[in-house]
């Protein structure tokens, strides 16, 4: 099993339809996929799932588990460990861990936690390894091979817990000056967070040899530049300036490498892709509860929308693979 995190400080740049996307494209390849909700405000859950759907997940308090906070409540009430996890199967090969709005509550938890486990204190790291538990949980349950995790756009503890549980992390980034500041906030903190787990796995106490810890990698994968617009299929001018920044801004950053001058986003091995805005396949997609490569003539497709169909099924055909390649996660013959 692999995990990967889709991660930015900064919202709005298309984060989980990225994740949501790619969770079909990879059955599509024929991967067996998890998509773990992690953001308290559950975007993902909401598009796979509809109102009614999730209500009746969230109207299950005191049956069994049916989202990742169900899953981490007895710990945090302090009344044993984690539950097993609920999974949505959506379609084959396709499983959702729904999220929750309750999951903001464990912040404290997950910070509260952190600094006790480099004094060996058990419950500190059934905590901070609660995210990455129920993900294996979850995976095994559905014999995943994949676990693409989306996670809310900040710093927190919680998200610190759930960037511990991957071994891999894409960056989406918008061609805009507050990506690349993001990038200045994310890297940083990604190296620090690596560092500071290794330190607790060292500490970590005998009595909980067998219990599961993630290694808490963390490892970039690359980044992929979702556009605003495209006009003959090149950025608008208002965002010429800032893409042309991307390359050496994740190399300093995040890569803690030496800028290379001149750079093009083009030539940058780091990028994995410019996805298109897509802007007229969207919201059908949404209304159809479907991936924009899946929408068919029945849905409403006509005319120039058929080839945009089959240029977004392309787009993400490759960038799933490259993805794939970064992080080792191999294909079915």
């Amino acid at each position: 099993m692999k995990t990967i995190a889709f991660f930015n400080n900064k919202g709005g740049v298309g984060k989980t339809s990225l994740v949501y996307h790619l969770a079909w494209m990879y059955a599509d390849l024929g991967l067996s996929v998890v998509a773990a909700d992690f953001d308290p405000q559950a975007n993902l859950t909401s598009m796979f799932i509809d109102d009614v759907g999730v209500e009746r997940l969230w109207r299950s308090t005191g049956g069994p588990p049916s989202t990742v906070y169900d899953a981490f409540q007895p710990l945090g009430d302090g009344e044993g460990d984690i539950n097993q996890p609920s999974v949505e199967q959506i379609a084959s090969g396709v499983a959702l861990l729904p999220g929750d709005l309750r999951l903001s509550v464990a912040e404290d938890d997950f910070s509260s936690e952190w600094p006790n486990c480099l004094d060996g204190k058990v419950r500190a790291f059934r905590v901070i390894s609660a995210l990455w538990r129920i993900a294996e949980l979850a995976a095994r349950k559905t014999e995943a091979d994949i676990v693409l995790i989306d996670v809310g756009p900040n710093l927190g503890a919680l998200n610190r817990a759930a960037l511990v549980a991957a071994d891999h992390v894409v960056i989406p980034l918008a061609p805009d000056l507050y990506s690349l500041q993001g990038l200045r906030n994310l890297g940083p903190t990604l190296k620090e967070w690596r560092a500071a787990w290794s330190k607790r796995l060292a500490a970590k106490p005998a009595q909980i040899h067998d219990l599961s810890l993630p290694a808490g990698t963390m490892e970039p994968a690359g980044y992929v530049v979702l556009q605003h617009a495209v006009r003959l299929d090149r950025p608008v001018k208002a965002y010429e300036r800032w893409m042309q920044r991307i390359p050496n801004r994740y190399r300093e950053d995040v890569l803690n490498e030496k800028s290379e001058p001149k750079l093009a986003i083009d030539d940058d091995s780091h990028c994995l892709t410019t996805l298109k805005h897509y802007r007229s396949l969207m919201p059908l997609a949404q209304e159809k509860r479907k991936p924009m490569f899946d929408l068919k003539a029945a849905d409403g497709i006509t005319g120039g929308h058929v080839e945009a169909v089959r240029g977004c099924r392309r787009d993400f055909r490759d960038l799933a693979r490259k993805i794939a390649h970064r992080c080792d996660v191999s294909f079915p013959d």
